[in-house]
């Protein structure tokens, strides 16, 4: 199944890092969280990437065109084009990532309908470019195509700055992107699962958001329901959190490492 991340962000509150590159190219362990993300969806077999691109989008595009580059040892004959890998030091061999410049200040809403046209199937994943997780894949998609509606969202356990979910059961009945207070209870941990019906709620217009609104809708007619995580999960949004994750992955307790 194909994956959308989305990768266009200002990153303003990590503005010491994301000055010089965009978040989700700023390193854990020496990677960019990106390639955490992709590694998780890769080790349950989606490999299949789509990245909607804004901010600094071509530093992202530079990364993976020139990863065998980077992570392989090669041999350059002068006066001859070409790169010869001469031992393959890397496991993501098979990717498949499609880069779509959606602008430099557009909403998701928006960076998410213009990569409309290269969604093959009728439902793929969605998440965040920050997000790290140790989610079930496989269980999240067992339990969207359970119930039928559009959208899944997976929720975590969290001291609030993100968008609440008010649930009944396992359905959203109220979608609120970063409440002024909260309740406590579960908020928007990315980790979508949605059928292609969604982009009929998106246009490419610079502000179209996808939390603001779109989702507010689907939650009102019960078509948003949550996949409860309580794992690990964070999201890189700060210096601190940056350091946090650093330190979880020096220590050899980066939860969200799945892969061997």
């Amino acid at each position: 199944m194909q994956v959308v991340i989305l990768c266009g962000g200002l990153g303003t509150r990590l503005r010491e890092e994301t000055e010089f590159r965009p978040k989700p190219m700023v390193a854990i362990g020496g990677r960019p969280v990106l390639w955490h993300i992709m590694k998780l969806y890769a080790a349950h077999g989606h490999t299949d990437f789509v990245l909607p691109l804004g901010y600094k989008g071509d530093m992202i595009k530079d990364y993976f065109y020139h990863y065998e580059l980077r992570n392989n040892d090669v041999m350059v004959e002068l006066g001859h084009p070409g790169l010869t890998c001469l031992c393959n030091r890397h496991d993501e061999a098979g990717w498949r990532v499609v880069m779509v410049d959606t602008g430099a200040k557009n909403l998701k809403g928006s960076r998410l309908k213009q990569v409309e046209r290269y969604i093959t199937d009728d439902t793929f994943m969605l998440t965040y470019g920050d997000g790290l997780a140790d989610v079930d894949i496989p269980g999240l998609l067992a339990f969207h195509a359970s119930h039928g509606k559009m959208v899944t969202v997976t929720g975590v356990n969290l001291a609030a700055r993100f968008g609440e979910l008010g649930t009944k059961g396992d359905r959203v009945v109220r979608f609120q992107e970063k409440p002024a207070r909260t309740e406590g209870g579960l908020v928007n941990g990315g980790f979508f699962v949605c059928r292609k019906d969604l982009f009929g709620l998106l246009d490419e217009a610079e502000g179209c958001d996808l939390e603001y609104g779109p989702l507010e809708r689907l939650a009102e007619e019960g078509e948003l329901m949550v996949y409860r995580h309580t794992g690990f999960w964070a999201c890189m949004d700060t210096l601190r959190d940056m350091d946090y994750l650093n330190a979880l992955w020096k220590a050899g307790q980066a939860a969200w490492k799945i892969w061997t």
